[in-house]
C-alpha cells in the first residue's frame, strides 16, 4: 500500500479558545497521509488516475484558512471529513494538527491533535 505524505503545511490562523488567538493569530502546522493503492493507480502514468497532493494542499488550506473553529480536534476532524468526501478511493487518511505556541506558561514542544478515518468510518459518520 502506497502514501501521500504533505508533512508540515504550515497555515497562519484565528482558529483557538483563547482570546489572544482569535485576535492575534498563530501559526500552525498540518500534516496529512493518504493510505492509497499508488501502486496500481499510477500504471499509466496520468495525473487524472491518481489523487494529486496539489489538490490536497489546497483542500487542507481552505478548510484551515476560510473556517474559524475553537478546537484544533475540530478542525482536524472537518479536514479528514472533506479529505473523505473528495477521496472515496483512499484506504485511510490521517491528519494531525500541531501548535507551536499555546499561551500557556511553561516550556513545552508543539502540541499535536491526529486524527484517522476512512470512507466506512465516513459513511458510519455522516448516519449518526
Amino acid at each position: 500500500m502506497g502514501m501521500i505524505k504533505l508533512p508540515n503545511m504550515r497555515f497562519y490562523t484565528y482558529n483557538g479558545v483563547f482570546d489572544e488567538e482569535k485576535k492575534l493569530g498563530q501559526q500552525i502546522s498540518v500534516d496529512v497521509v493518504i493510505h492509497y493503492p499508488i501502486e496500481t493507480a499510477v500504471r499509466d502514468d496520468d495525473l487524472n488516475t491518481t489523487i494529486s497532493y496539489v489538490d490536497i494542499y489546497e483542500l487542507v488550506k481552505d478548510v484551515t484558512t476560510q473556517q474559524s473553529f475553537n478546537l484544533m480536534e475540530s478542525l482536524a476532524n472537518a479536514i479528514l471529513m472533506e479529505l473523505l468526501k473528495q477521496w472515496h478511493q483512499v484506504e485511510g487518511i490521517d491528519v494531525a494538527i500541531s501548535k507551536d505556541y499555546i499561551p500557556l506558561a511553561g516550556i513545552y514542544d508543539p502540541f499535536i491533535i491526529s486524527v484517522s478515518g476512512t470512507p466506512a468510518d465516513l459513511a458510519k459518520w455522516c448516519d449518526q
